[in-house]
């Protein structure tokens, strides 16, 4: 049985020789040629592994679910890094396969489906698609449904039995830079003003400016940790981090929006930081990790793709946060099989739970080629 002592030791070995080893090959972990093959690894062993349902839980499993979303996001980054036309094609293939449709399955259920946050995940990969092809139909679905959006304002109450909001931090990942990137592509400042109004909602109601983090839902604002305090998610904080990088990304550097959400990335994405754990993981519960004593994967590699984003354009000092970076770096690679399978990525939910070695998801995947494709940009090299 793997414990977490041998998961340790592994994390030191790593540490100490700054090399992942595969097949009797070697690269130096903190390298760009290090940075890539490990990427490489990862994306080849879930292409090779990918699989969606037909039937039952589209929306957590289905071809155009957030979960897989996110991994095509990712392996975007990847393909552009990569110099590979076999990552385009899977891309494109997979996309065409669903006919670069938001989710509509799911309309027959009630009303809020069409304004669920995320079921919108999958139209960040399209526009990003749109944006090197500029083929209309990756473009058509995405702003058909928020166009409905804005034109039938969704419920406004700020309770997480409200799905038509955005009452759960997730959210702030999920949709907020579709409409920012739909704004930029056709020059029209309504979409950038619904999702400022929208972020900034749930902002002021998830955002414990005592901790300087955000609840996952209303749910959780009395409840507490073994240790007796708040229950703070690792992923859901990690989802909102990742969301600010992917925002800021596409807002213009004179808007308006702009200095909010950098002052609260300033503000946040720090505090993340000093919540590292010792092992260079970020775990499942942000204030009490004695509870939950496994690495997290994909909390840990979302905050990684923030804070190297922040290092990288100038928002995080570097000499303070490039070791933090290289760190986490470091310890996500100790967490990946001689296959490329990446473990301890924590299954849906919504909240701190138990993580184990074998478990993988393609949302995970994707966190981690987001990751390793901002730090692949300038940090290490």
């Amino acid at each position: 049985m793997y414990t977490m002592k041998q998961h340790k030791n592994r994390i030191i070995l790593c540490l100490l020789f700054a090399g992942i080893f595969f097949s009797g090959e070697s690269h130096p972990a903190l390298s760009r040629s290090g940075i890539k093959y490990s990427m490489k690894k990862v994306a080849d062993w879930q292409i090779h592994n990918f699989n969606y349902s037909t039937t039952g839980n589209l929306h957590d499993y289905g071809i155009d679910a957030w979960t897989n979303a996110v991994l095509y996001i990712g392996m975007l980054e990847w393909a552009k890094i990569a110099g590979d036309s076999t990552y385009y094609h899977w891309l494109t293939n997979t996309a065409s396969t669903n006919h670069w449709k938001i989710p509509d399955n799911l309309l027959k259920y009630p009303k809020y489906r069409v304004y669920h946050a995320d079921e919108l995940c999958i139209g960040q990969f399209y526009l990003n698609m749109f944006d090197l092809y500029r083929d209309e139909k990756m473009l058509y679905s995405t702003k058909e449904r928020v166009d409905y959006i804005l034109n039938n304002p969704p419920d406004s109450t700020m309770n997480i039995s409200n799905k038509q909001s955005w009452t759960w931090c997730d959210a702030l990942f999920m949709a907020t830079p579709v409409y920012a990137h739909i704004a930029k592509i056709e020059g029209d400042a309504r979409y950038l003003q619904f999702m400022d109004k929208e972020f900034k909602r749930t902002y002021h109601f998830l955002y414990d400016k005592e901790n300087k983090l955000f609840f996952r839902d209303s749910s959780y604002f009395n409840k507490r940790e073994s240790n007796g305090k708040k229950v703070f998610w690792g992923r859901g904080n990690g989802w909102v981090a990742a969301g600010l990088v992917n925002i800021l990304k596409l807002l213009p550097e004179n808007a308006t929006y702009r200095p909010f959400y950098e002052n609260l990335f300033r503000e946040f994405v720090p505090q993340l930081a000093t919540l590292q754990n010792s092992d260079g993981f970020w775990h499942a519960s942000l204030l009490d990790a004695d509870s939950y004593p496994s690495p997290e994967t994909s909390a840990t590699a979302l905050i990684t793709y923030a804070l190297a984003y922040g290092v990288n354009q100038g928002l995080l000092d570097k000499e303070k946060y490039a070791p933090v970076v290289e760190k986490s770096w470091t310890s996500l690679l100790s967490v990946i099989d001689s296959d490329g399978k990446l473990g301890w990525v924590q299954p849906i939910g919504a909240d701190p739970k138990k993580v184990t070695e074998s478990m993988t998801a393609p949302y995970g995947v994707g966190a981690f080629l987001l990751a390793g494709s901002e730090i692949y940009q300038t940090i290490i090299h």
